[in-house]
């Protein structure tokens, strides 16, 4: 099998900057080779709640929602839904909010995808 280079950005939850606190909620992955973009995410209430009782979860859960739109292409992710993968990779991978912030890009290689993204799901998030 063809091992195809990827890049990936974690998703963190940050309800409070100022505590420097955030929990991982998600994944973004893109292999040119494959024209592959996509997110796999779990917003988990509970320990969201263990950082910010007052964070509005059902908010964060849409930010992700639009976060998926985007990478899919569909009407979810608006007119960032309408650009080349790579350009909405990048526009996931740049900071955009103070609640919901990509991580650094990190790199790997891989025969699929979609196997690889399930991974860093379970790995990264839980």
């Amino acid at each position: 099998m063809k091992r195809l280079a990827y890049q990936y950005v974690v998703l963190r939850c940050v309800p409070r900057p100022d505590r420097e606190e955030f929990l991982n909620v998600g994944v973004v992955l893109y292999c040119q080779a494959a024209d592959h973009l996509d997110v796999a995410w779990h917003c988990d209430a509970d320990r969201l709640a263990a950082l910010d009782p007052g964070l509005d979860t059902a908010q964060v859960c849409a930010a992700l929602a639009f976060v998926e739109g985007v990478a899919r292409g569909d009407e979810r992710g608006g007119a960032a839904a309408e650009q080349s993968l790579g350009q909405r990779f990048g526009f996931l991978k740049a900071p955009r909010s103070t609640v919901l912030q990509p991580g650094p890009v990190h790199g790997g290689v891989t025969t699929d995808p979609s196997r690889q993204l399930e991974h860093l799901l379970e790995r990264l998030v839980g």
